[in-house]
């Protein structure tokens, strides 16, 4: 039998671990199968936020009903209740994961991918806007190498205030460069601290989130992300890490 090959969203994975390992991240773990309350409710999305309906979100068929998580961010909430109940007065993690969305299949989009999230909180002061640029720049030029440009542009998460889309200048040989949407980020909004258990006037801190694939896709010139999870094992055979 020919030897095996990691695939590459494997590797990708444990490059983006190893990378936030240096900088103080921890790699944090949570339910596929998750509540409403730890993917939407607690993080400030609102009852009727498009995002809860039924062409956007997979559902269970149960009561009360439980979602596949849409995001990990819903990992994340769940660490800043850990961080509540266990009296911490920082902490700082990372959660690269599987999550669903009801969408339709292309070149682009899956119904499920692989997410990053991540955030870190400390005393009101010690963590802000600029640390999230700094921390996001250091990771874009760890990963893509040392020359990766990254700008924040305004937007609006109800997770986050501010909010901001981070984006990163692509120019893939013979072609015209561009800026390239990468992540959504920003300062964690008081009702998300209030809502794991913190208090929002003694703690403060960023999260940021975005897809692996289209990392992974970047920097190594894939061109379909179907081809992550069609199971064709020429695929990861052919990757070259």
């Amino acid at each position: 039998m020919p030897p095996g090959h990691p695939h590459p969203l494997t590797v990708t994975i444990r490059d983006i671990a190893a990378i936030f390992s240096r900088m103080g991240f921890s790699i944090a773990y949570g339910p596929e199968l998750e509540e409403e309350w730890y993917n939407f409710t607690s993080l400030n999305v609102p009852a009727d936020h498009p995002a809860r309906d039924m062409q956007d979100t997979f559902w269970t068929n149960e009561d009360p009903m439980r979602v596949p998580r849409t995001h990990t961010t819903s990992v994340s909430i769940r660490e800043l209740e850990r961080m509540a109940k266990e009296g911490l007065t920082s902490m700082r993690a990372i959660a690269p994961a599987k999550v669903f969305r009801n969408e339709a299949t292309d070149m682009t989009h899956e119904a499920q991918f692989y997410q990053l999230d991540g955030f870190a909180v400390g005393p009101t002061g010690t963590v802000t806007l600029a640390h999230l640029k700094g921390t996001l720049d250091r990771f874009y030029r760890e990963f893509f190498g040392p020359d990766a440009e990254v700008r924040f542009r305004p937007s609006f998460f109800p997770f986050t205030e501010p909010s901001v889309e981070v984006d990163m200048w692509f120019a893939p040989p013979g072609k015209e460069g561009r800026w390239l949407e990468m992540s959504g980020a920003g300062m964690l909004h008081p009702n998300v601290i209030k809502n794991a258990g913190l208090d929002p006037e003694k703690v403060a801190g960023f999260a940021f989130g975005g897809g692996i694939e289209r990392l992974a896709m970047v920097k190594y010139g894939i061109p379909d992300a179907r081809l992550f999870h069609s199971g064709d094992a020429r695929f990861a055979h052919g990757f070259t890490s």
